[in-house]
């Protein structure tokens, strides 16, 4: 099978085509190999048109009777077909002359489509059809007919000619095996060219429910090596940075331990063993590339800051990436105030700085002065010269794809010698999930909180009793405490009917007119939301309403009250990270989930989760049954790679045996390793070159 060949060389396909064809990401022929069906038709059996069903997709053949066109408030081709069983009417709303002139009375014709109920009995709409010429025979299948994933200009039928094409290629050039056989027989997997032509051309008997769950041998061939190829390409990354030079920095630890002491709190065990790690892999004269997982208010900012003290002491700079504005600027704003006594001060940078400022910031990254620069991923774009970055940091992970935190990774190799890399998350990722989404990365777990912390509890009210809850935030403001309200959108949506940032704010205000209520979204400018934040902080606004900007990185431990409003159109992650605003101080804390009855089941079930447990990994290993890894790590720019046949929630129990796998066919054959991430990844092994 030749993995290169363009899809120009297969018949019918020209330049025009093949740019469409590029749209389902078919660039080569083997690509259509892996275009699996959405689903199938059964058109091995030609089906009498007196044993119809409403709902039934059935292949039909008969003598038209009449054609006719009707004007119905549109313009209607009408053909009545019989077989001797009963009659059925072809619909056709667009149709040609030249279309029409085929149904002539006497014709044989032979279709397929969805059975419906219509005016004058049984009707299909604009069914796929043949016009039989005299005396033939009408024709069934040998195997049940594909359906796959379409794209406009490229109709079902020729999707179906192309992959025939393909397969007969690889009928006469088969794939190679590149799974060891000792793996396929202990699955009970087929061979690669069985499964592949199985699932495009399933036999009658084919157990269809199966195949469309993914859970049938020959879907699970391909799972498996598909989970294998993205996970051979993120060891590749971690392989390449072990034979990559860094700056060890070894000096003494005396700063980072009096650091630690001057600290008005006391690090947790958990902690502690994080920062062992990190300070014995920044000793090390090869990049680190550590992953920090962490619940919400687990103490990961520090264990950063103390990562960045030890390289700053070591002579080089830090830098440190946030996704959004606000969780940089609270990052600014913490990492100043421990670092101020210190004698260092953090360099800012993002997209919205004023130009003199920024010219500023870039002078000063640029010369060396800055030994702490914290940003967004303006840190990594044109024009961003360092003098000497020695260690990036990067916050919530899972916003960046693989190919952003490299890019900030690559601005600091200078003279072939590479940045250390510590990146984290406070998304807790199940075990399955990690191994196929950060299988690059070493990881470190803070699973403890700090001593003193109460769970947070969670109830779900119906927004029909806003009035009590209205009443409930006006206590906890007069009693000394601060409340958070947080709304999906800014402004009213005529489309979406979640209650909007600013007419809950008009609403508050009106109702608690002692209050001081303050207004916080992603519109406003840095500086005012900075304001407004500050004062928040700060106790001079008793009550914030929000929107999903305060999701992380917002710490007010006074605040021990959090409404939620639209809560059943939130993921369970992003539910878990607000909740985790409230609960910082020594007072109980509560989290208050407004929903718009009826709930649906997911809704119902994702709202009973966070009433009953405050266990971060328990609610991200939920979200990811109900939602799907790409929702659980944050939206499409996370860099988790797009499988083509692989799921990883449905597929999670391959993952220790994928491992398993690429261990063994590593130390084999690096020759095989990269030719299976090719065959599914191309020529960038999409994570191992970047």
């Amino acid at each position: 099978m030749q993995s290169d060949s363009p899809l120009t060389e297969l018949k019918g396909v020209g330049p025009a085509l093949a740019k469409k064809l590029e749209k389902l990401g078919l660039n080569r022929v083997d690509d259509l190999l892996f275009l699996l069906p959405l689903r199938y038709e059964d058109r091995t059996q030609l089906v009498r048109i007196g044993a119809l069903e409403a709902g039934m997709r059935s292949l039909i053949t008969g003598e038209v009777l009449l054609a006719e066109t009707a004007f119905r408030g549109r313009r209607n081709l009408l053909v009545r077909i019989g077989d001797g069983s009963g009659q059925l009417t072809l619909r056709f709303f667009h149709f040609s002359r030249q279309q029409q002139a085929q149904f002539q009375p006497g014709v044989h014709v032979t279709c397929y489509g969805e059975v419906r109920r219509g005016q004058k009995g049984f009707e299909i709409i604009h069914p796929e059809y043949r016009v039989l010429k005299k005396n033939q025979d009408p024709t069934t299948s040998d195997s049940l007919t594909p359906v796959y994933p379409a794209t406009e200009g490229v109709q079902q039928g020729r999707l179906r000619n192309l992959t025939g094409q393909a397969l007969q290629q690889m009928t006469r050039s088969p794939p190679r095996e590149l799974l060891p056989a000792t793996i396929t027989e202990k699955l009970g997997m087929p061979s690669l060219a069985d499964a592949i032509q199985y699932l495009h051309r399933p036999p009658p008997d084919a157990d269809v429910t199966q195949i469309l769950a993914g859970t049938h041998p020959c879907q699970q061939r391909l799972a498996f090596e598909e989970l294998l190829a993205h996970y051979l390409s993120l060891r590749n990354v971690r392989s390449l940075a072990a034979t990559q030079s860094a700056i060890a920095l070894s000096a003494s630890d005396d700063d980072v331990r009096d650091f630690i002491q001057s600290l008005q709190f006391k690090l947790t065990n958990a902690q502690q063993r994080v920062i062992d790690e990190i300070l014995g892999d920044l000793s090390a004269p090869h990049p680190m590339m550590r992953l920090i997982q962490g619940d919400v208010g687990s103490g990961k900012t520090v264990v950063a800051a103390i990562a960045c003290l030890k390289a700053i002491a070591c002579g080089v700079q830090a830098a440190i990436m946030a996704p959004t504005e606000i969780l940089a600027e609270q990052h600014w704003r913490s990492f100043s105030d421990w670092f101020y006594p210190l004698n260092i001060n953090p360099a800012w940078l993002s997209g919205s700085q004023r130009a003199a400022a920024r010219r500023e910031s870039l002078e000063a990254i640029k010369s060396g002065s800055a030994q702490l620069i914290v940003g967004t991923h303006a840190l990594f774009q044109e024009g961003v010269d360092f003098k000497r970055l020695g260690l990036v940091v990067i916050d919530e992970q899972h916003r960046f794809g693989v190919h952003q935190r490299m890019a900030l990774r690559e601005k600091g190799v200078a003279d072939g010698v590479h940045p250390h890399q510590l990146v984290m998350t406070a998304t807790p990722i199940p075990r399955t999930l990690a191994m196929a989404a950060y299988a690059d990365l070493d990881t470190s777990v803070i699973d403890e909180l700090p001593p003193g912390r109460q769970a947070v509890t969670t109830i779900a009210i119906p927004d029909s009793r806003r009035n009590e809850v209205v009443e409930r935030v006006l206590s906890a403001c007069t009693s000394g405490q601060q409340a958070y309200w947080v709304c999906p959108l800014i402004e009213e949506s005529e489309v979406l009917d979640y209650q909007a940032a600013e007419a809950s704010y008009a609403m508050l205000t009106e109702a608690l007119p002692d209050l001081r209520v303050g207004l916080v979204h992603g519109r406003m400018r840095p500086a005012e939301k900075e304001r407004g934040m500050r004062a928040f902080k700060e106790g001079i606004i008793q009550l914030l309403v929000a929107t999903t900007v305060i999701e992380v990185g917002v710490d007010v431990p006074n605040a021990s009250l959090m409404i939620i409003e639209n809560a059943e159109r939130m993921g369970l992650s992003q539910l878990h990270q607000l909740r985790g605003r409230v609960g910082r101080g020594a007072a109980q804390s509560h989290c208050v989930l407004l929903y718009r009855s009826p709930l649906g089941h997911i809704a119902k079930e994702r709202l009973g989760v966070l009433r009953d447990t405050n266990d971060g990994f328990v609610v991200a290993q939920r979200d990811l049954e109900l939602r799907g890894p790409g929702e659980l790590l944050g939206a499409r720019q996370t860099g988790l790679p797009e499988y083509r046949i692989a799921n990883l929630v449905r597929d999670a129990a391959l993952m220790p045996r994928v491992q398993m796998t690429a261990e063994a066919i590593t130390r084999e054959s690096g020759t095989i390793a990269a030719a299976i991430v090719r065959r599914w990844l191309g020529d960038a092994g999409r994570y191992g070159k970047v």
